[in-house]
């Protein structure tokens, strides 16, 4: 990795610290497991007799809400939803075992990132979601540390699990670029002061990603924003 410290000329024309640290997302960025959780939670919410709207799942995804906002809209009580809650999340477990969820070319980016930065995983997902995801794949061994979402207090948008990750990296947000797929995980990047570049993810494409620093379709890409930079 070329640690040396330094500047570079961004897009926009700013000078910019050179990256030497990357805060990955998980979920729609190294698997894709997006679908499924909203699958999962459609499910479950159709046992009640509530149909999830996708269009508003993702807008309320965007301010850190999901599922469970549309099952309050539509009358169904607390203790029913803690109930179809545990439901969704048996039925996610199901989908992370048997349903094909490697996104094509994450290792081979990561291992010519691994040249050039030091890098992380911070996630919303929960630690038994994430160890199922992680039991037989080999993305782990890339990173400096995971946080899940036992490992912070408030979660996305909220800065929070950003700032830990800087705080865990011994970074600061100049040299970091933390890579996302969802607005709630950009909002949670931008309210950090930390540059954020959105890889495309075909669930979370409809959501507004205009303040992102950059807009890429594989993670390969990254490589090249590095590079121009080192």
């Amino acid at each position: 990795m070329n640690s040396s410290a330094g500047t570079a000329q961004g897009f926009d024309g700013r000078t910019k610290a050179l990256k030497r640290y990357i805060l990955f997302d998980h979920d729609g960025v190294l698997v894709d497991t997006e679908f499924w959780y909203f699958t999962a939670g459609e499910r479950a919410l159709a046992e009640v007799g509530v149909t999830l709207d996708k269009d508003r799942y993702l807008r309320d995804m965007g301010q850190g809400l999901g599922t469970w906002e549309q099952a309050r809209a539509a009358g169904v009580d607390e203790r029913t939803i803690e109930r179809q809650r545990a439901v969704r999340d048996e039925y996610y477990q199901e989908y992370l075992r048997t349903e094909a969820i490697e996104i094509e070319g994450v290792l081979e980016a990561l291992a010519e990132l691994s040249q050039y930065v030091r890098m992380a995983i911070v996630t919303s997902a929960k630690r038994r979601d994430f160890d199922l995801i992680h039991e037989r794949r080999r993305i782990r061994p890339f990173m400096d540390f995971v946080l899940v979402r036992e490992d912070y207090g408030l979660g996305k948008p909220h800065p929070e699990p950003y700032l830990t990750g800087l705080v865990r990296l011994g970074a600061t947000r100049e040299e970091t670029l933390v890579v996302e797929d969802s607005a709630r995980g950009l909002n949670s990047a931008v309210a950090a002061g930390i540059d954020c570049a959105v890889v495309h993810n075909e669930f979370t494409a409809s959501q507004d990603f205009s303040r992102a620093v950059h807009r890429i379709g594989a993670l390969s890409e990254l490589t090249e924003i590095v590079r121009r930079a080192s």
